[in-house]
């Protein structure tokens, strides 16, 4: 750690207010109001985004909302640049339940191996039978445009890892979170637990901001992106194969139309390319709401207390207050807004690194350290998941707590200590979320 990052985490620690239940906000910002939280942009066949509401975020002159969520759920073909690899043709193929932006049950795979020195290798993927190859990659698309262009797995690459698709809802008030205060949570971490809980945050590049200041990541499993922009342009390229200004260049040429050249995410009549539709979309969704009726029960507020006293909230962190409205983020690049500005949200995240004896081995824009962490998974909408966990592989809530080891391990004893009615109030309790 530089001596610049430990002045700042020691700044940080005086200024860290924690607060019972997993609260985090620094002091010396003006009292938090509550993110408004709802399901509120259901998918429409006709006239899609016309019944949905935003958190309020202001637009551009000619933007409306209803415009960017359509743009969001847009289908591509060949003919708009899909591929030539490529998993799904819209952002909601992968962001849709239950209302656009929210989770999916929709997996992608990565691999790769280890080094001699047991460093993690993107590998080279080849296709069209050995005549070309995407090197440097750990994602393996299951889709192409052509036979020619499909993926497979090399025998060499040993590392298998399944990956699920996030939910997007409430991401703008995650992108407005402070840098300090994600450095404060995790500071503070190993005081709360006793030693055995430190998240990490690694600072990564915000791609529409080539040059500028690093910025804290939140975004993916393993916090490889820091603003939503990038995320975007990240997901437009991997996920659907089309280019943009962030990610120019196609990841191969193989079946490629040479009359669609890149970038091939155009600016529209406002003066917005695709992926500043979904940037704004996100960042202008509401928070994934709770169950007031379930958790305002008996069984859903004790299980609430459980939840914090057996330390699960040590890392799902059950409220974070945003910057303050003003505070210029992303290099230079975004001002947040009111909208967006000292609202409470409770994403039961830290958004850091940990290794829960879960980790795949992949790593993606930070240290070799992060191989085998991943972002703590935010639990707001859990109860829209039928899924768990980062590969999906555990089918009820209960399997995904006993999976929980290393920084984990003193919770699930804790869990498994529990009697049958406490451990049915707590699974009412995430029921409710």
């Amino acid at each position: 750690m530089t001596a610049s990052r430990k002045l700042a985490v020691v700044s940080c620690l005086a200024l860290l207010l924690v607060l019972s239940g997993g609260a985090f906000q620094l002091r010396g910002t003006q009292t938090g109001t509550e993110a408004p939280a709802a399901f509120a942009t259901p998918t429409l066949s006709n006239n899609p985004g016309t019944q949905s509401v935003s958190n309020g975020m202001p637009l551009i002159p000619g933007e409306t909302f209803a415009e960017d969520q359509a743009t969001f759920e847009e289908s591509d073909g060949i003919d708009e640049g899909l591929g030539p690899v490529y998993n799904a043709r819209s952002c909601a193929d992968c962001h849709q339940d239950p209302v656009t932006g929210g989770v999916s049950q929709v997996t992608e795979l990565r691999i790769g191996h280890f080094d001699s020195k047991g460093k993690f290798v993107n590998p080279t993927i080849t296709i069209n039978g050995g005549l070309n190859n995407i090197p440097n990659r750990s994602l393996i698309n299951d889709r192409a445009a052509c036979p020619e262009a499909h993926e497979r797995v090399p025998l060499t690459e040993y590392v298998r890892a399944l990956r699920m698709s996030l939910n997007v809802l409430g991401d703008g008030f995650v992108e407005a979170i402070d840098d300090n205060t994600l450095i404060a949570i995790a500071a503070a971490q190993p005081g709360l637990s006793g030693g055995k809980v430190k998240g990490e945050y690694i600072s990564v590049p915000v791609l529409e901001a080539p040059g500028q200041p690093l910025r804290i990541g939140r975004f993916g499993w393993k916090d490889q992106h820091a603003s939503l922009l990038s995320f975007s342009g990240d997901a437009y390229i991997n996920e659907q194969g089309i280019t943009s200004r962030i990610f120019p260049t196609d990841t191969t040429g193989v079946c490629k139309d040479p009359n669609i050249p890149d970038p091939e995410d155009h600016v529209d009549g406002i003066g917005m390319a695709d992926v500043d539709h979904f940037a704004s979309f996100i960042r202008a969704t509401q928070a994934p709401p709770v169950d007031a009726v379930l958790l305002a029960t008996p069984d859903g507020q004790a299980g609430q207390a459980l939840f914090s006293s057996i330390g699960c909230a040590t890392c799902h962190v059950t409220s974070i207050t945003t910057a303050p409205a003003n505070t210029v983020i992303n290099g230079g690049t975004f001002t947040v807004p009111d909208a967006l500005g000292n609202k409470i949200i409770h994403p039961y995240s830290d958004f850091l690194l940990h290794d829960v004896a879960t980790g795949d081995g992949i790593v993606q824009n930070g240290p070799s350290d992060t191989a085998f962490k991943l972002r703590t998974a935010p639990l707001w909408g859990l109860r829209t998941h039928d899924r768990l966990m980062h590969d999906g592989l555990s089918g009820s809530r209960e399997e995904a707590i006993l999976r929980h080891g290393n920084e984990a391990s003193d919770a699930r004893k804790k869990y498994s200590g529990l009697s049958n009615t406490q451990r049915s109030q707590l699974l009412t309790f995430l029921n409710s979320l």
